[in-house]
């Protein structure tokens, strides 16, 4: 039986370069017989707009680590923090492939992996960079096991977005908003914050969302208690803070006590009006930069209301593998037991990298978008 694993195992190899280059490296791989030597993927050489993600068709496929597992990609997550590393705001080294977040199924497994019971074939889910790629290299760690029921497209956009949505109602607050409390949620249009406002929801807080009027449809569908549709700024799909005086609605609809949590993906352009409708002793969870970063601000602005404010990300609430499953866990059996909707706005063939992060940026989406990667 060891010889016929052995053949098995080596004539896979063969055939597989992104494990390897000699035997001794392989024979303890087990790997689709079908991964290239090189890839198509969108990479940045040089950061700038959205025309600096071009797409190459050689790029290297990425070589098994022990531990890891490579995986075949059908999709790939488009998020704002992807332009950040296009534009240079959060600065990586070039050349890089873009993207973080990705789903598919597994090509190749390491003999770490296998131990843990990854199988090539296994349909999963992941957050690493690198994502704009027919193949990447996964951490076996950091790899989310798709259940039956839920499609590869739904389960990639859980990873950033989902995830991001689940730390910021359940654990940046830092227990400081209670059930039966009111929360602020800026953009629930948009794809983090329909997550938000649904889990929000599911905790038990009462939510005011703001959307535009392009979008109101989207907003009215997530449960949401008060819903503050703003006129969009002309000839662009944002919202237009200044039409609406938020922070007076917002007292108005709360006895004025305002909102023991805001939670903020906009940033320059709505950080006086989260501060404004925060409550006593409520926090400012300010986690994206939609219009621009949030200029800096001096603490005294917070005497006020005792208030709080921070600025998480999200690999400091995914510390390990177990925070990482809890959460995925509980957002994958919501689905399930459909309690939680999500939204695939659209899918871009990878071909098209450009012009999937201007449609992000000109603020068109309403939920989640992809690419399709073949």
């Amino acid at each position: 039986m060891f010889a016929t694993a052995s053949r098995r195992v080596f004539q896979n190899a063969a055939s597989a370069s992104a494990c390897s280059n000699n035997f001794t490296a392989f024979f303890p791989v087990r790997c689709m017989s079908s991964i290239p030597s090189t890839m198509k993927a969108a990479v940045v050489r040089e950061v700038g707009d959205a025309h600096a993600l071009k797409v190459e068709t050689d790029f290297p496929t990425p070589e098994l680590k022990a531990g890891g597992v490579i995986v075949k990609n059908q999709f790939a997550g488009i998020n704002f923090i992807d332009t950040y590393h296009r534009k240079g705001l959060y600065p990586r080294d070039l050349p890089f492939i873009g993207g973080q977040e990705g789903g598919g199924t597994v090509a190749a497994v390491s003999d770490e992996a296998a131990a843990q019971g990854i199988k090539v074939g296994d349909p999963v889910a992941y957050s690493v960079f690198g994502s704009y790629a027919q193949y990447t290299a996964v951490p076996a760690a950091k790899l989310l096991p798709v259940p039956e029921g839920v499609g590869l497209d739904v389960a990639t956009s859980c990873v950033v977005q989902g995830l991001t949505a689940h730390y910021l109602t359940s654990s940046a607050h830092a227990d400081l908003i209670k059930e039966g409390e009111w929360c602020l949620i800026h953009g629930v249009g948009g794809g983090t914050c329909q997550w938000a406002a649904q889990m929000a929801k599911l905790r038990g807080f009462k939510v005011i969302g703001t959307c535009s009027k392009g979008k109101a449809d989207i907003g009215e569908s997530l449960g949401c208690d008060e819903l503050i549709v703003l006129d969009e700024v002309p000839g662009t799909s944002y919202e237009d803070y200044e039409s609406v005086d938020i922070v007076s609605r917002v007292m108005e609809v709360t006895d004025g006590k305002g909102c023991k949590a805001v939670i903020d993906g906009i940033g320059k352009s709505t950080v006086d009006i989260s501060i404004g409708s925060l409550a006593h002793r409520g926090i400012f969870i300010s986690f994206g930069n939609a219009s621009g970063a949030v200029p800096a601000f001096p603490v005294l602005r917070l005497i006020g209301k005792s208030a709080y404010v921070t600025r998480p990300k999200l690999l400091d609430y995914t510390v390990d593998r177990a925070e990482l499953v809890s959460r995925a866990d509980e957002i994958f059996g919501w689905l399930k037991d459909g309690k939680l909707n999500v939204s695939v706005d659209c899918s871009f063939p990878l071909e098209e990298a450009a012009e999937g992060h201007l449609y992000l940026e000109a603020g068109k989406s309403k939920g989640k978008v992809l690419y399709k990667i073949d």
